[in-house]
């Protein structure tokens, strides 16, 4: 992977030096920089090629939820990792709407962090844990069976058909039972579709289905 310029936006200065500090020993991070508001967010990224931000909910003046919404509205490409100590279910909600591609609490170890944010770089999802209940909740709304899913991905006809199934939270026995084949059948078709669309497990699968309009 090229090295990729990162964004901290956290007024916390302790913080912010702890993210540096074990950000600047990864092989991907190429220049870091810091912001402790949204307002000097926004300068860096005017100024600069930032390609990912890992932005704090409770910033002092805009929120790190409608600067989210402000960056992405402007710089599509640039990907969000949420970090913070909020796991409010309206907040969460609001962030996925917003765009951002990983939440991260705040007690989430070192190693695990710099993992997920060079799996964000390569265009993977991810939630925590203690608020993956809430995406799932999302993501399980009923939905028509004779939805189709855009040729995005190359799902074959009958991933498309899971895929839909997927979305609307039915498990691997439900799928199967529905598409008359096996539970083994399903579970090879769920695996090629999470490689396909580069994410790690279904809940992600759903989430990006949803996000970028793939299930019409």
């Amino acid at each position: 992977m090229d090295k990729k310029n990162l964004l901290i936006v956290e007024d916390h200065a302790l913080t912010s030096f702890a993210l540096k500090t074990t950000l600047t020993a990864q092989s991907y991070a190429g220049e870091i920089f810091e912001a402790t508001n949204a307002k000097d967010a926004y300068k860096i990224i005017e100024n600069n090629k930032i390609d990912l931000v890992i932005m704090d909910i409770g910033l002092p003046d805009t929120n790190g939820i409608e600067a989210t919404k402000y960056i992405k509205s402007k710089y599509h490409d640039i990907k969000i990792a949420i970090l913070t100590s909020h796991c409010d279910k309206d907040e969460v909600m609001q962030c996925l709407e917003a765009g951002i591609c990983a939440y991260c609490t705040k007690d989430i170890k070192p190693q695990k962090l710099t993992e997920v944010i060079k799996d964000v770089l390569e265009g993977s999802m991810y939630f925590d844990s203690s608020v993956s209940k809430y995406v799932i909740e999302t993501t399980s709304h009923p939905k028509k069976h004779e939805l189709s899913v855009k040729d995005c991905y190359n799902l074959t006809t009958q991933e498309k058909r899971v895929l839909i199934l997927l979305s609307s939270g039915n498990n691997n026995s439900q799928i199967a039972k529905k598409l008359q084949i096996s539970v083994n059948t399903t579970k090879v078709h769920v695996c090629s579709i999470l490689q396909k669309m580069n994410v790690e497990d279904r809940t992600q699968a759903a989430i990006k289905a949803i996000r970028e309009n793939l299930i019409m």
